[in-house]
């Protein structure tokens, strides 16, 4: 692919330019526009979106039974309640939820879909970047100018998902397919599936295809803690009959993140009592004498891996049912009808399910440059889990493994908002991290998931100590990035 190189697009006079550049539509995207539109209404910006359409995940992901995994009333923003009965919702009323959003606050108009951006490289003579999109519906690159650059595309590869190397794969006669490319026309009513995978992917997909399909299995290579939530909060929903929307919101929003956090540090400083209670909690929900030891039983402690939610106990209720049948096992290989496992079992299949993981990337694949030098992320650090050094103007949102990805978006986007503002009213053009030498580099996500593991040697570094530290504790960040002091001796304003 050829692009037009910085120097050229200096010279054309129909490059557009704003104050601050967006990547992505999400659910961090739309809500990065809110509050810079909201709270500094002179600046101008632009969201570039690599798909079609709002939603970023939620409109990724088609799935049967895509949900949330975190409760919508921290999942949902801070400025805007959200007004569903149910706290675990469906991927088609979050991806509305969104849309909504952006249709209401006239952000939907900034949007140019179909931008994927490519490359974006600062000018420190310009203070400015120059950013390239190749335009996915025509072919066509594009190019936009910004003082200040925000990518909100997470951490997810779009393209693809993780699926490993299966031997004798290409002899299997049934479908397979990656929920991360969910086709519409998948036929499975009445026919045997199997899942493989024992994430928050898998175990949403097993008892909604158990619905039309004759049989499913649920195959893991080795067990996850799983536990059920009620897809409605009573709470929430009394709160609302006494209160006023957003203070019934306010009040459910901070109850929950209290919870989140809550469980996270029981399960860590005590893991010993929280998996005896998860036991005696699964014990309940699944028919008596159940193979807990070889299921549901993991061999690392809760929340060294991401704890996994169902709502209304719909997995259990379908072991129970004999909908869903769950098999803990290696795969040998596949053959011409299913997959032999290690143990000598044949698992025979109409259709397969390869819920096997994501692999991530380091801000969408974007080739990143300061005045025509190419940056290595690996060389970079995380400041406050938002900006990174050696990059200017330049700030991202990676939310909580632990809680809600949405609020730490929230408390990014506000300081960030600030940090504009400041620059502004002292006549800066340019904000600059400074490492620490002293400080220890520790991995950007220090999470034992599978799909981290796998992709974190290619993100920036943590340290090990704050401001430097990417902390995951919603009840730390607040104060410091909400309230806290904006600028340190780490930044260099100028």
């Amino acid at each position: 692919m050829t692009t037009t190189s910085h120097s050229e697009a200096r010279n054309e006079a129909d490059i557009a330019t704003v104050d601050v550049l967006i990547v992505g539509a999400g659910l961090s995207g739309i809500g990065a526009a809110h509050h810079l539109q909201s709270k500094l209404p002179g600046k101008t910006y632009a969201i570039l979106e690599s798909r079609g359409a709002i939603g970023g995940t939620w409109d990724l992901f088609r799935y049967p039974g895509i949900r949330s995994d975190s409760d919508m009333y921290t999942l949902g923003y801070n400025f805007r309640p959200w007004t569903g009965d149910k706290s675990i919702a469906d991927g088609a009323s979050i991806r509305e939820y969104i849309e909504d959003t952006a249709r209401e606050g006239g952000i939907d108009s900034h949007i140019k879909f179909h931008h994927k951006v490519v490359a974006a490289e600062w000018s420190t003579a310009e203070a400015k970047w120059t950013v390239t999109a190749l335009r996915s519906d025509t072919g066509a690159t594009v190019q936009l100018r910004a003082s200040f650059l925000m990518c909100c595309s997470g951490y997810y590869d779009y393209d693809k998902g993780f699926t490993p190397e299966f031997a004798g794969i290409e002899n299997y006669r049934g479908t397979v397919v990656h929920p991360q490319q969910w086709p519409e026309d998948l036929d499975y009513v009445g026919k045997k599936v199997v899942v493989i995978g024992s994430g928050a992917t898998a175990i949403t997909l097993a008892p909604n295809l158990a619905r039309e399909a004759s049989h499913v299995t649920l195959l893991q290579r080795s067990p996850s803690y799983i536990m059920s939530l009620p897809s409605k909060d009573p709470i929430a929903l009394a709160l609302r009959k006494l209160l006023p929307s957003r203070a019934a919101y306010s009040v459910t929003r901070v109850k929950n993140a209290v919870i989140a956090i809550g469980m996270y540090v029981l399960c860590q400083r005590y893991p010993k009592f929280m998996k005896k209670r998860i036991r005696k909690l699964q014990e309940g929900w699944l028919p008596a004498g159940y193979d807990l030891d070889t299921h549901f039983t993991p061999k690392y402690n809760p929340w060294d891996q991401r704890l996994c939610l169902v709502p209304d106990n719909d997995l259990f209720r379908s072991i129970r049912r004999d909908e869903v049948e769950l098999v803990t096992d290696h795969i040998d290989h596949f053959t011409e009808t299913g997959i032999a496992l290690k143990s000598g079992k044949q698992l025979d299949a109409d259709v397969v399910v390869t819920a096997t993981g994501l692999n991530l990337v380091a801000f969408g694949h974007v080739n990143l440059k300061v005045d025509g030098r190419e940056v290595e992320l690996t060389d970079t650090m995380s400041y406050k889990g938002m900006m990174l050094t050696g990059i200017p103007n330049f700030a991202f949102v990676v939310g909580y493994t632990n809680a809600s990805w949405t609020l730490k978006a929230d408390l990014v986007c506000d300081y960030v908002v600030r940090l504009l503002e400041h620059m502004d009213e002292n006549g800066f053009r340019e904000v600059r991290l400074q490492r620490d030498a002293s400080v220890g580099e520790e991995p950007f996500l220090d999470f034992a998931a599978g799909y981290v593991l796998r992709s974190v040697d290619s993100f920036p570094k943590q340290g090990s100590v704050a401001p430097w530290r990417l902390r995951m504790n919603y009840f730390r960040d607040l104060p410091a990035l909400r309230f806290g002091k904006l600028v340190d001796e780490n930044m260099s304003l100028r």
